[in-house]
């Protein structure tokens, strides 16, 4: 079933229940002092879909997804991947149970090849574990790393700067590399934040086919961002918030005339989100 079919006929409201979930958050809550960065009462992302997490500066976008990624603690609530209870478990583990996330500042190995950078977040790194030195496989897990590695590269267009330092890439290369490096973990659910951000328009359209053609394969997206176009363009669903909270859910043309949504964007001028 096609992710528009799964949310068909959903009530655009905060915290509407989804048919299949991958992911629920419940009661988290982020404080910096006085300011409370994230009040998420209650948020569910649906299996399959590329979901946009959307707001003014200062919303609580990223403060949310240190939190769900592992990056950062909350003072209150719980969520969960398939079921599974992840509060307090430190990212690298959250990796291995199928959430991995890329940040706004790539952070690409400088020194290492472009190709090595790739192959360091291979799931099964057999040659770095005693067991697998003493026992002698990582060469053939060496190899069957390498050869996906290619091939995720290949996906990105990057095979022909395989053997290039990963510093020498571009900006918008930098960004593929990450989302390369991201799905050689085996993912289920991938949380890029502002994955297009410094990228030329040519690079953007690039990028914005790769991260439907993960959706079309199966894996469920969510992202950050602040240009309303490519929410417009790839969004299944949208979460807008606002002063740490979700004020709104939808499709992206249900928001666009959403009240509270033009409110926290425009002060309360009345009119259309900007495009």
């Amino acid at each position: 079933m096609s992710a528009e079919a799964h949310l068909a006929g959903l009530n655009p409201e905060p915290g509407v229940a989804k048919p299949d979930p991958i992911l629920v958050v419940e009661g988290v809550r982020r404080y910096f002092g006085g300011l409370h960065a994230v009040d998420v009462e209650h948020l569910e992302v649906q299996r399959g879909t590329i979901t946009s997490l959307i707001g003014p500066n200062g919303a609580g976008k990223t403060t949310l997804f240190n939190v769900l990624s592992g990056f950062d603690q909350p003072q209150a609530g719980e969520w969960h991947l398939n079921g599974g209870p992840l509060v307090g478990i430190p990212s690298y583990r959250l990796a291995r149970r199928g959430m991995v996330r890329t940040f706004q500042l790539t952070k690409s190995l400088a020194r290492l090849t472009v190709l090595e950078n790739a192959m360091v977040a291979a799931r099964h790194p057999w040659g770095e574990t005693l067991r697998g030195a003493v026992f002698g496989r990582w060469q053939d897990t060496e190899k069957a790393n390498e050869q996906q590695a290619r091939e995720t590269l290949r996906r990105f267009n990057l095979e022909h700067v395989a053997d290039d330092y990963a510093g020498s890439l571009s900006g918008g290369q930098r960004k593929l590399l990450e989302m390369a490096r991201a799905l050689m973990v085996g993912p289920e659910i991938l949380m890029l934040d502002e994955p297009t951000a410094g990228v030329n328009p040519a690079l953007t359209q690039a990028l914005l086919g790769h991260i439907t053609g993960l959706r079309d394969d199966g894996l469920t997206v969510v992202f950050v961002e602040h240009d309303m176009d490519v929410v417009q363009e790839i969004s299944d669903w949208v979460v807008c918030m606002s002063e740490g909270r979700v004020i709104a859910e939808g499709p992206s043309d249900v928001l666009a005339h959403n009240p509270a949504v033009i409110d926290a964007y425009l002060g309360g001028h009345h009119g259309e989100v900007p495009g």
